[in-house]
């Protein structure tokens, strides 16, 4: 695992302020698409060999590399997106995103960096109340292609000791 190695670097403040708000549009996109229930559209933020993981904070200290999702390259996120649009079978809900709390820790000389963002999901189920679903925290690798944004890497580490068992839709 990666996180360990993210370590804050210094950076200028106008380049932390212009990365930084690319990054809070960026999440903006990428929360609207999953929130509004687009999750097939959901690999077209990462890169062709991008890896996505979901992990529990404590391996995450620990740098251990379990992860409750793990998807390496846009093709295994594609067949990730499929299988819960098409096939899984679970109650009908509405998620929502709130991200926030962006740090850029490192920018590297081929332009691509390194950020750190919070976020909460809240999930409501047809017939209940409003929940938090998963809190944590984004650890991203951006790079740039054709001028746009992509995710190079996110590890997801939930804060969560006890998550809820249909933790399938991406986060």
């Amino acid at each position: 695992m990666k996180i360990t190695g993210y370590q804050v670097t210094e950076i200028d403040r106008a380049s932390a302020r212009e990365l930084r708000a690319a990054v809070e549009d960026f999440n903006t996109e990428y929360c609207a698409v999953l929130d509004g229930g687009a999750i097939e559209k959901w690999p077209d933020f990462f890169t062709e060999d991008a890896i996505y993981r979901l992990t529990a904070r404590e391996n995450a200290d620990a740098n251990l590399p379990v992860g409750l999702v793990y998807a390496e390259g846009r093709a295994m996120l594609h067949d990730r997106a499929i299988a819960v649009s098409r096939t899984q079978m679970f109650a009908p809900r509405s998620m929502l995103h709130v991200c926030g709390n962006v740090r850029i820790m490192r920018q590297d000389a081929d332009g691509s960096f390194v950020s750190q963002s919070s976020f909460m999901l809240m999930q409501t189920l047809v017939e209940g109340p409003t929940t938090l679903h998963l809190a944590g925290r984004y650890y991203d690798r951006f790079v740039r292609e054709s001028g746009q944004l992509k995710l190079q890497e996110r590890q997801v580490v939930y804060e969560t000791h006890v998550i809820a068992t249909d933790v399938v839709y991406p986060v």
